[in-house]
């Protein structure tokens, strides 16, 4: 079930809203965490019982290191074995044929692949369990010892399937006990529908166009129609998952939880250092706060320094996919991240104007290795963007650069950084401001008649992060 279906937004949350809210204090807590668990059972019914499991499995490892708490080494032991289980969990689901293909690749074997279905959002879920884990180990936190409370924490279903990666840390006197008041819930709703607007009126819309031509293969598209699949593509995952992330902070806001923010407009970034910094905020802190530091961070002189960084991006490329495309897009980020950290950064520090359009090419062509389907063929298409390529293309121009179509990447460049900054500006001046909350309202209620008609006429929704 995705956030931006019928069944989810005229069945699963009024249904849901219409319990929690009639239910005792003292029993809300059972009702989200049930309501999750039919969440994620809706599409793979299987493999509820995988991460029921691994709730289980790493409750009592957090049982074990608290008892052990004073003898260091047997607590070291537990977390390395409870990081182990989780790390090689996520490993056969999400790499194991990945890994047997190079095996066959490099000594000439035929070892069959398995029948592997990866189950929604292992990777999510997984990062939230060592977090847990690794905090209790350092004494960050308190050991959960109410199940049902734990279950809760990592299978709660705004966050459950794409994030944002939430640390127990940050929510465990939340799970104790929160309050739900009328701002609070009115705030979670807009922040719903402006989630579901970028996903519906925006995200859907540029995947038809990134999809036709980044389908039609390489060879058949020209080099104008590489930069406008490469664009439309790096605007759809922008308001893809920035989009559900949004809908993720508004349904924890109305059952009163507070997240943290995933994205901080990473399009207006002047480096790749920046952009890391705005990009899926949740992922890049896990990664510093448990793999970066960890490793010595920059502690250790410059050396360690960029070899620790570029550990990371070869982390974060594999955590995002099985595929040497992906690998291939963390180690091309932590170039320039490495580049930057040598004293780049001072240079495009001075000249903003240049560091803003050189971070966009360098985030833009990342994206179509991301996106294309193979390494190769993701090479092949940044080719056929930088040389220039007219010839005959089994698209048309005109069927892709529909007005529709323009003018959705227009506002998606609009949306992706520029209107904000003349929002600030506005709101600087106290005429305006009085008149914000009531254009706002009024936005609301157009954006969700808007996207309510959109699913109903549409069935296009994919979503790019369930593969993660």
């Amino acid at each position: 079930m995705v956030f931006s279906s019928m069944t989810f937004l005229w069945c699963f949350l009024p249904i849901l809203l219409l319990v929690y809210f009639l239910v005792a204090d003292k029993f809300k807590n059972i009702v989200l965490l049930l309501f999750s668990l039919v969440f994620y059972a809706w599409g793979e019914p299987k493999y509820i019982f995988l991460m029921i499991a691994s709730i289980l499995v790493n409750y009592v490892f957090g049982i074990f290191i608290d008892k052990k708490k004073k003898k260091k080494k047997q607590k070291t032991a537990i977390l390395v074995i409870a990081i182990l289980t989780n790390v090689l969990l996520l490993g056969y689901f999400k790499y194991f044929n990945f890994f047997i293909d190079n095996i066959n690749h490099l000594f000439g074997v035929s070892v069959p692949n398995k029948s592997i279905i990866l189950p929604i959002g292992i990777s999510f879920y997984t990062f939230q369990i060592m977090s847990y884990i690794i905090d209790l180990y350092r004494g960050k936190i308190k050991v959960q010892k109410n199940v049902l409370n734990l279950a809760l924490y990592i299978s709660f279903f705004p966050q459950l399937i794409a994030g944002p990666i939430v640390k127990y840390k940050d929510i465990q006197s939340q799970i104790k006990k929160r309050k739900v008041t009328l701002d609070g819930f009115v705030s979670g709703s807009k922040r719903f529908i402006y989630g579901l607007s970028k996903k519906v009126l925006l995200a859907n819309t540029l995947a038809l166009v990134a999809d036709t031509i980044f389908d039609a293969g390489t060879s058949n598209v020209t080099t104008m129609l590489a930069w406008v699949g490469s664009i439309a593509y790096s605007l759809q995952i922008y308001y893809d998952f920035s989009g559900y992330s949004d809908m993720a902070i508004g349904l924890g806001r109305m059952f009163g939880f507070t997240f943290m923010e995933n994205f901080d407009y990473p399009y207006k970034s002047k480096s790749i250092t920046e952009f890391w910094r705005r990009w899926h905020i949740s992922l890049s802190t896990w990664f510093k706060e448990y793999i970066y530091i960890p490793l010595g961070g920059n502690r250790k002189g410059k050396v360690r320094t960029y070899i620790n960084l570029w550990i990371v991006f070869l982390v974060t490329g594999i955590w995002h996919g099985a595929a040497w495309s992906f690998i291939a897009w963390g180690l091309f980020h932590g170039f320039f991240i490495f580049a930057e950290r040598l004293g780049f950064k001072k240079v495009l520090d001075k000249l903003p104007a240049i560091g803003h359009i050189y971070t966009l090419l360098i985030v833009n062509f990342g994206w179509v290795l991301f996106r294309a389907d193979g390494l190769k063929n993701g090479l092949a298409f940044i080719k056929r963007m930088i040389i220039p390529t007219a010839g005959e293309s089994s698209i048309r121009v005109y069927e892709i650069l529909t007005t529709k179509n323009i003018l959705i990447i227009i506002l998606g460049v609009i949306f992706s950084c520029i209107i904000q900054a003349a929002f600030k500006k506005a709101k600087e001046h106290n005429k305006v401001v009085r008149y914000i909350p009531v254009c706002e309202m009024a936005c609301v209620a157009i954006l969700w008649v808007l996207c309510i008609s959109s699913l109903v006429s549409n069935t296009y929704n994919p979503f790019i992060y369930f593969r993660f």
